[in-house]
């Protein structure tokens, strides 16, 4: 789209948990941008209700220009819930809407028709409970869009996170740390914070996988065998990087005041720290999709659903992010 104002697509994710609040939330604000939620029009006027917080839904016509966000309302484009939703209750049956929400989103920005997309929180066990093989949005996202690498990239004030692996079994990251694993998310990082971010040379800092990255192979190989050869290839390319470094340094100030960005090896490696210093403002952004995708970094709260205790901080750095992005 060449329109100066951005559409983006709100998917506000588990019906039953706090997306639904946070949208509503969200929409009580004006942004310089047009949000359209893709949800159940009844859903969103019956949390509204529950917030005590006004919302005018007004049905999005996708061949109009894009127009900001007024307070108070948010355009729709409308998907009808499988059955009714009780607030803080997983029903397995609304799994395939929620799925529905997802793939409508990710169609609309191949075909050009908005700029990015801004996700709320799933519930990966409901939707597996569904029959649905769902490990995360990064991940379906991926599938979906035939992309053979993405990167899952945490966004905290000027501190960037990337991910080697994702949602995986500790006990199968070893195994998933590959030459040709390494080397693809190293691309992706190394493009997208260029391409993206407008880093024209971006300095990577990597970890370690092991503890103090392995200390010369006595607490592990990975670090001598696969990551430091292949980072020195990297480097020889042009790529900026540093490592592999102790996580246990690495997020020290002196790193970080001249990093670009980290590259954590695993999803707790790096998803502690993230949320210590940002946690309701922290955005997950994926990298290497042929659309912007940022999202919260919460889950979804269920019992806080449909109360006034749920905080749309994450959500609007979010969409700001977005914004940006696109």
């Amino acid at each position: 789209m060449t329109s100066a104002v951005k559409r983006l697509l709100i998917t506000p994710g588990e019906p039953a948990g706090i997306g639904p609040d946070i949208t509503v939330q969200l929409a009580q604000q004006s942004f310089p941008a047009e949000l359209v939620v893709i949800a159940d029009p009844l859903l969103l006027s019956s949390r509204a209700k529950s917030l005590g917080l006004p919302l005018n839904i007004v049905e999005c016509d996708l061949h109009a220009a894009p127009e900001p966000n007024l307070s108070g309302t948010i355009k729709i484009i409308p998907q009808l819930l499988n059955t009714a939703v009780t607030s803080g209750k997983l029903n397995p049956a609304n799994s395939e809407y929620v799925l529905r929400t997802l793939k409508t989103a990710a169609d609309l920005c191949i075909k050009n028709q908005a700029n990015g997309i801004v996700t709320g929180p799933v519930h990966k066990g409901v939707m597996n409970d569904a029959g649905i093989s769902f490990s995360g949005h990064t991940e379906f996202f991926a599938e979906y869009c035939e992309v053979p690498q993405t990167v899952m990239l945490f966004v905290v004030n000027e501190l960037k996170v990337a991910l080697v692996t994702t949602h995986l079994p500790l006990s199968a990251v070893s195994q998933a740390i590959t030459r040709e694993k390494l080397q693809a998310v190293l691309a992706v990082l190394n493009t997208e914070l260029k391409r993206q971010f407008h880093l024209s040379s971006p300095l990577i800092l990597v970890c370690g996988l092991n503890p103090h990255a392995g200390e010369n192979g006595y607490l592990g190989r990975e670090e001598i065998d696969t990551v430091i050869p292949l980072l020195n290839e990297l480097r020889a390319q042009g790529y900026q990087l540093e490592g592999p470094l102790p996580a246990d340094t690495i997020f020290t100030q002196p790193y970080l005041e001249r990093a670009d960005a980290v590259l954590a090896m695993y999803h707790d490696q790096a998803l502690p720290l993230v949320k210590y210093l940002g946690f309701g403002s922290a955005v997950n952004v994926t990298l290497g999709l042929p659309f912007v995708r940022t999202s919260v970094d919460h889950g979804t709260a269920l019992d806080i659903a449909g109360s006034v205790k749920a905080d749309a901080g994450s959500m609007v750095a979010a969409v700001r992010l977005a914004m940006k992005l696109a």
